[in-house]
């Protein structure tokens, strides 16, 4: 049998990994000049990791911090691909606002109202 890879594309890694769900995914956030490696943008999907590198890049609403700990030789369950990483991330609090349902759902007429004075300078 073959020994296990010492380095791979990044945009496999990050499928393999579970990033994104699709390869294609990956190597368009790759060739969009979204991902650092060790601080240094990638702009080509074929650009190496090895274990020790740092990804930075954007995924939904927060900047990932990602130190590669292991190359995968397929993509597994998410718990085999957890192994391959260590979240280096910041995890900072994001404040949306109140979920929609605590916020007590949409506004009654009379409540549209009263919003509506207020942004007319009739309320204060």
């Amino acid at each position: 049998m073959s020994e296990p890879a010492s380095k791979l594309r990044a945009d496999k890694w990050l499928w393999q990994a579970r990033f994104f769900k699709t390869r294609s995914l990956s190597a368009k956030l790759i060739t969009g000049s979204h991902l650092r490696i060790n601080s240094d943008k990638v702009v080509k999907a074929s650009a190496t990791v090895k274990v020790g590198d740092v990804l930075t890049f954007p995924q939904a609403n927060q900047i990932r911090v990602i130190q590669v700990d292991g190359i995968g030789t397929r993509r597994g369950p998410a718990t085999e691909a957890q192994t391959l990483y260590t979240d280096l991330s910041p995890h900072e609090p994001r404040d949306l606002g109140k979920p929609f349902a605590e916020r007590g759902g949409r506004p009654s007429k009379a409540e549209r109202r009263i919003g509506q004075q207020i942004k007319r300078g009739e309320l204060e």
